[in-house]
């Protein structure tokens, strides 16, 4: 992992706020051709903006996700089951909708090739399972979370459990998981990805980076979160060129509906060869900006 560096450049804290919830538009797009969801219907538009094809969903599709000429749609049930929310993962032929499988699973990723992982977490699950482009089942390992495929299938672990066992990990063939770097946030928020492949996690209110060889090290602690207020916080990432928009939404201990929101944007540095490595910052986040970076752990 190269010495990924960040400058804090503002912070602010503000009431109100609050965790959003899916964005608008398609649920996915490749190719001229976009994949749009509403309560019960699917929908698959190309770029002159007509209807390929149209299909019922039993739910409310939240996210989709194109592999070859397979989609994978994710929903959430409109009656509260055993299982909270959770809808049928819907596996269609991309050229006519037509459904291939009918699955169970809250997240997924495309692999390529019409292939997926798709997993579950919740009761005894804490599971991820590849499947095919017919939806048979080929692989699984104990092992749920954020999803980014590129060397291999990493995953940011996310297991809802205090204390966490969640880490940063790669899910080899045949079950098999390489483990990374332990996490301090049983639910951490979506990763992002920079161009070299390093993962920025927001752990718990400090920014870590994940190598593509599970190295981590601290870019910088923003709001460090002790286990007993982990749960009041919601945290997002956001990335525009080199800069990066970090924000944590706290809820009120005990005002229903309040919130506030902890806003920081930083400036990322690539790697350069030869540049000496500065220690992490540990200072408070609205001080004046300083450089960090990130030291690789042998």
């Amino acid at each position: 992992m190269g010495s990924w560096r960040v400058t804090v450049t503002d912070h602010r804290r503000r009431s109100g706020g609050r965790p959003q919830g899916r964005p608008e538009g398609p649920l996915a797009r490749r190719d001229g051709l976009e994949v749009h969801g509403r309560d019960g219907e699917l929908s698959c538009v190309e770029a002159a903006g007509r209807v390929r094809w149209r299909r019922p969903c039993p739910g409310r599709p939240n996210a989709a996700h194109l592999s070859a000429d397979r989609v994978l749609v994710t929903t959430d049930s409109f009656d509260y089951t055993a299982w909270g929310h959770l809808g049928p993962a819907l596996l269609l032929d991309l050229a006519d909708g037509t459904p291939v499988a009918e699955l169970r699973g809250e997240r997924a990723a495309a692999l390529g090739g019409g292939r997926f992982a798709l997993g579950l977490e919740g009761y005894d699950a804490f599971d991820t399972w590849a499947y095919d482009r017919d939806g048979t089942l080929v692989d699984s390992w104990r092992s749920y979370g954020h999803y980014v495929v590129g060397s291999g299938l990493r995953v940011v672990e996310t297991d809802r459990r205090r204390p966490t066992a969640s880490r940063v990990v790669r899910l080899l063939p045949g079950g098999r998981i390489e483990r990374g770097p332990l996490l301090a946030d049983p639910q951490a928020p979506e990763p992002l990805v920079l161009p070299d492949g390093t993962l920025l996690v927001l752990d718990a209110g400090t920014l870590r980076a994940v190598g593509r060889d599970l190295d981590d090290a601290v870019l910088a602690e923003l709001h460090p979160l002790a286990p007993d207020r982990q749960h009041r916080f919601t945290g997002s990432l956001h990335r525009t060129g080199d800069r990066l928009d970090v924000s944590l939404v706290e809820r009120h201990p005990t005002r229903m509906g309040a919130y506030t929101t902890h806003a920081w944007r930083l400036e990322l540095h690539p790697p350069h060869r030869g540049r000496a490595d500065v220690p992490p910052h540990r200072g408070r986040a609205d001080a004046p900006p300083a450089q960090v970076s990130i030291a690789q752990r042998n």
